[in-house]
């Protein structure tokens, strides 16, 4: 369990590591190859270090690495932009947003695909501006409606759902327990547009929503809200992000992700068809 720059260090470390052994090379034939000492090419592959994006070029040329979406990956783990500008447009934001949530939009640009139960507000990526803006207010606290602070963390978030319009997009699937849908954020006619936002956002190809309603009972989501990102190309980048109030944790060990990868499942399970879901939503819709 670390923090998210820490564990996109060993997860590109461990990913270099094995990409110099696929070719045929030990840690101190590959230093030479690009004039390094041996040292900090351990250094790298352990996590011990941070590495600059010109850096892992160096070594993707060095071990023949011609796969442009992994090169493409690994770069973006690095701090790199892809060339296109789309993974640093929230360097912008820089002076408001921490650390960690910069780093989670990082992991978010590059998914290929993204599960998630949300127990108490709808998911980022399908807020409408009005009901981002409230739930903002709501989980930054001392900002009011004026404030230029809130207005960018808003931008922020609605920045955020154009992986979901990228080419290829975003794959969302999103299980939302029914507080989500009943809690009254920003008041009824905020509540009733959202509603039927996530009623249009459930159609689309790559967005899959399912309602675990309140008659499921107990079930295993009860312990809160989390995110896994999966990665087409390389699993062993997959990761769990868990959320607190002033960080997030990240979980990268095979059992963890194994175990919240069940849970998913077992949610989805004992929820809602995707099309019962977006009957319910709709129905609660009308009553808003």
């Amino acid at each position: 369990m670390q923090h998210g720059p820490a564990v996109r260090r060993r997860k590109l470390g461990a990913e270099l590591r094995a990409l110099r052994t696929g070719a045929g090379l030990t840690s101190g034939e590959a230093a030479r190859l690009v004039g390094w000492h041996q040292s900090k090419v351990s250094r790298i592959e352990t996590g011990a270090s941070g590495v600059k994006p010109a850096d892992v070029r160096l070594l993707l040329d060095a071990y023949a690495v011609g796969d442009s979406q992994l090169r493409e990956l690994l770069l973006v783990l690095a701090g790199s932009d892809d060339g296109a500008g789309r993974h640093h447009w929230w360097h912008a934001y820089r002076g408001v947003l921490p650390p960690t949530y910069r780093d989670f939009i990082s992991l978010e640009s590059q998914a290929s695909a993204m599960r998630t139960l949300e127990t108490s507000v709808v998911p980022g990526l399908l807020q409408t501006p009005e009901y981002a803006r409230a739930v903002t207010r709501a989980a930054v606290g001392g900002l009011d409606e004026t404030d230029e602070r809130l207005d960018a963390l808003v931008e922020v978030r609605l920045a955020r759902q154009d992986v979901l319009r990228g080419m290829p997009p975003l794959e969302l699937s999103a299980v939302l327990d029914e507080a989500v849908l009943r809690r009254d954020i920003g008041g009824p006619g905020v509540m009733s547009r959202q509603l039927w936002r996530l009623v249009e956002a459930g159609r689309l190809p790559q967005v899959c929503l399912q309602v675990l309603p309140f008659t499921a009972g107990a079930h295993i989501g009860i312990t809160g809200p989390f995110v896994v990102f999966s990665f087409s190309r390389t699993s062993d980048l997959d990761v769990v992000v868990l959320d607190h109030l002033t960080s997030s944790l990240y979980l990268e060990r095979k059992e963890d992700l194994q175990a919240y990868t069940e849970a998913f499942t077992t949610l989805q399970i004992h929820a809602l068809s995707p099309e019962e879901s977006l009957d319910y939503i709709a129905g609660i819709a009308d009553g808003a």
